[in-house]
């Protein structure tokens, strides 16, 4: 028979006594992260992939396709253009890039021109996870992040494809849709990020406020 708690402080002394972890339960309860630390650390990893993100799109987009000028006679890459382009636009840059630097346009966009929406998106998806407390707009914010990179994945190919030689005009106009919808999702996503994370800040004020009062 198994001694009581009694009987084996009197033996072993008051240690043992003393109730034993129990399977699952930290042996030292100090060790297990409070609330607040997890949202330390989940805003740790958001500055993280914000920086990431600020640093694709100065690369990708103020550097490597400002450089491309150079190889289209001063004409700006499509990606470049907020408001989109004509197809005359994408007509003279067919005539201004050779295929070198056709080449080095798709080879820029299956590097840094894919890993921008990816890091961008995946930032986006951390913001709007960690600030939106509602369900439906949690969803809906998650589906323009989905929908944003696909855009600007499929920009890629539809920029190269109206830049070769011989596109005609629909291959322009698509994407120049394209690019055009990828800068818009882009800025919905900024203002709605920065409103997420003002609506918290303002409900953790009003609560401090109210469990202060």
């Amino acid at each position: 028979m198994s001694k009581t708690p009694a009987q084996r402080a009197r033996k072993h002394g008051d240690r043992a006594a003393a109730p034993s972890a129990r399977p699952g339960q930290p042996v030292n309860p100090t060790t297990s992260r409070t609330p607040e630390q997890a949202q330390g650390n989940a805003r740790l990893i958001i500055i993280a992939a914000l920086v990431a993100s600020v640093f694709m799109f100065w690369y990708y987009h103020l550097l490597t396709l400002s450089q491309m000028t150079q190889l289209s006679g001063g004409l700006a890459m499509p990606d470049s253009l907020v408001g989109g382009f004509s197809p005359d636009y994408a007509h003279r840059l067919q005539g201004a890039l050779d295929d070198a630097a056709r080449g080095q346009l798709s080879y820029v966009h299956k590097t840094a021109g894919t890993l921008f929406p990816l890091i961008c998106g995946f930032t986006f998806l951390l913001v709007f996870g960690t600030w939106l407390k509602g369900k439906v707009l949690r969803r809906v914010s998650f589906a323009v992040v989905v929908v944003f990179a696909i855009v600007r994945l499929w920009g890629n190919i539809a920029v190269d494809g109206a830049v070769a030689p011989g596109a005609d005009a629909g291959a322009a106009v698509l994407a120049s849709v394209l690019v055009v919808a990828g800068w818009v999702l882009l800025f919905v996503m900024l203002l709605g990020a920065g409103a997420a994370v003002l609506a918290a800040r303002r409900g953790r004020t009003t609560a401090r406020r109210t469990s202060g009062g």
